[in-house]
């Protein structure tokens, strides 16, 4: 339970929680650190305080971050464990099964970049490329300052 009115700030206990999972094995060398959406999630805090988390994890030495990919346990000598399809593809993919479903319909909005890195446990350059991804396939097209909309089904690649 955090002590979020005590003298130690809420980020220092949430490395210190990381931290007991990395040393009793929960959190094995190699393996990815909760992503900062999951770290929100899980304590109720804001992004800023979960790049803190992160942060001092690394200042400790027990974390590096790859751009892009996340942030693993150990050092950058540690081989990490890759996924077999990138993270940005599976959201994606999952879009794409929502579109056909008609869950998203043509000419409306899919969910909002903050709601999809919560709901994907991701962060925004990750859902960014998810949506990029979406685009150059003919999926989604992007309003400026309106959003992203689910493309006419004309315009959908064909399987």
């Amino acid at each position: 339970m955090l002590d979020r009115d005590g003298p130690v700030p809420v980020y220092k206990q949430i490395a210190e929680i990381i931290r007991e999972r990395i040393g009793s094995g929960a959190l094995p060398p190699g393996q990815p650190m909760p992503s900062e959406a999951q770290l929100e999630a899980e304590y109720g805090i804001a992004r800023t305080t979960a790049r803190r988390v992160a942060r001092e994890l690394r200042e400790q030495g027990l974390v590096y971050t790859v751009q892009g990919e996340g942030t693993f346990v150990g050092d950058k000598a540690v081989p990490r464990a890759r996924r077999k399809t990138p993270l940005y593809q599976e959201i994606a993919e999952d879009v794409i099964e929502r579109i056909k479903r008609k869950e998203y319909k043509p000419n409306r909005a899919i969910p909002s970049e903050k709601t999809m890195m919560q709901q994907y446990g991701a962060a925004k350059v990750t859902v960014r490329n998810a949506v990029r991804h979406l685009r150059e396939c003919g999926w989604v097209f992007t309003v400026s300052y309106r959003g992203t909309y689910v493309s006419p089904p004309e315009n959908w690649p064909s399987d």
